[in-house]
């Protein structure tokens, strides 16, 4: 109190040496002592700032670290300046204001203005956080968008009990108190909030999306990479470059594909195929052998399935020429064969992962020859490129072998 009355005498002197007589309760005093700290007020706003964008970001130019970059980039600096002028009203209001009224509107709204600088400043850092760790390896395994968004809510509401309390001359932890009245209303209020927050912690523990990921929920038209993992939403964008949003905590209690597997496997599934017409199937004659045995890829597999064949005929004692008990090579079996000697020797297939090519149960489209192997190649264009040589080819061999593809043809002219 001592030094609230030196002040105010220094500036009642300053006043009478201009001619202006006042008193510390008059008007004309309370406008002057308004002028001098807002003055002050703008005085230390500005030389803050020129502090900040001066020295600090010389400072932050020099260092090497990419995090006090990061944190000029989202204004962190910046936002922290703001505190220092409402500091500076609060201090001085309580020397030079001498009005109850006065006084306690200009400290009020310096606590209101810190608090919000304070949120703003830390909102900043958090997106410092946020945009450093998804820059790094770790965001692979795990997304933190939804855990920012929840500090961010848990400050934005801590400020807000904080703004309350003071306007209302009360003590925070008595509205504290006070919320368990309204808690059914809160729970529908953050109902989405509540369940995100609970979805986020499960998606991050077990690592079920990650920013990056490809996945599919054919219920909300998602077909594309995650862009964000949010607190509430999580963001899709489409291979037709829409974007598709999806409640967070639909991703634990919705069916989703993940494609992340294939991604980090040695390959990309191609699941496959032929339907062979089945009026085109029959035994190999030996013109078709003769045939069959040029062909590098099946050339030992002809051999060796005839020389099997020769001894099972002679234990058996049965003549070759006998269509009913001896056992013949048939052109589909053969097809079967070469295609597995194709992809064998494919190099955009995997051979560490599952090869393999398999007759399916015949269907009024013919008899289907599945090729299920992995694509080396896991980039879509190039994928869906070799995919296509390989049945471009395979189809165009089909006459080779004497089989047709079974295509169905109109009977309308």
């Amino acid at each position: 109190m001592q030094e609230t009355h030196y002040i105010s005498e220094n500036l009642i002197s300053l006043l009478a040496y201009f001619g202006i007589q006042v008193t510390p309760q008059s008007w004309a005093f309370q406008i002057t002592a308004l002028a001098g700290i807002f003055t002050i007020a703008w005085l230390s706003n500005w030389i803050t700032k020129s502090l900040l964008n001066s020295r600090v970001r010389k400072l932050v130019l020099k260092s090497k670290n990419q995090f006090d970059d990061e944190l000029h980039q989202h204004g962190f600096f910046k936002r922290i300046g703001h505190i220092v002028p409402a500091v500076f009203i609060y201090l001085l209001s309580q020397l030079l204001i001498e009005n109850p009224a006065l006084l306690a509107f200009l400290q009020k709204s310096a606590v209101i203005y810190v608090l919000i600088s304070a949120v703003m400043a830390i909102s900043a850092l958090l997106n410092t956080i946020e945009d450093t760790y998804n820059a790094s390896n770790l965001a692979k395994k795990a997304p933190i968008t939804g855990f920012i968004q929840v500090a961010k809510l848990f400050i934005v509401i801590i400020a807000g009990l904080l703004i309350i309390s003071n306007l209302m001359d009360k003590s925070p932890l008595l509205l504290l108190s006070g919320l368990g009245a309204v808690t059914a209303i809160l729970l529908l209020l953050f109902r989405d909030t509540i369940l995100g927050f609970v979805a986020g912690i499960q998606i991050a523990a077990n690592r079920m999306v990650n920013t990056g990921d490809w996945i599919e929920m054919p219920k909300y038209g998602a077909d594309g990479d995650v862009l964000q993992v949010g607190l509430t939403t999580v963001k899709v964008q489409n291979w037709d470059k829409t974007i598709s949003t999806i409640p967070t905590y639909a991703l634990i209690s919705e069916p989703v594909k993940n494609w992340r597997g294939m991604s980090e496997s040695g390959g990309r599934r191609i699941k496959r195929s032929l339907n062979i017409d089945i009026q085109s199937i029959r035994f190999c004659d030996q013109d078709m052998l003769d045939e069959f045995s040029k062909i590098r890829y099946i050339k030992s597999y002809i051999q060796a399935k005839l020389e099997k064949l020769q001894r099972f005929h002679n234990e058996q004692k049965i003549d070759s020429t006998d269509l009913v008990n001896s056992r013949r090579l048939t052109n589909i079996g053969t097809l079967r064969a070469y295609m597995q000697a194709y992809l064998e020797n494919h190099p955009d297939i995997n051979q560490d992962m599952t090869l393999m090519v398999r007759q399916r149960p015949p269907t009024e489209l013919g008899v289907p020859l599945e090729i299920y192997c992995f694509c080396a190649d896991k980039n879509w264009v190039n994928y869906e490129g070799i995919q296509s040589d390989i049945f471009d080819h395979l189809l165009a061999i089909l006459p080779a072998f004497r089989l047709r593809a079974y295509q169905r043809v109109s009977d309308k002219p």
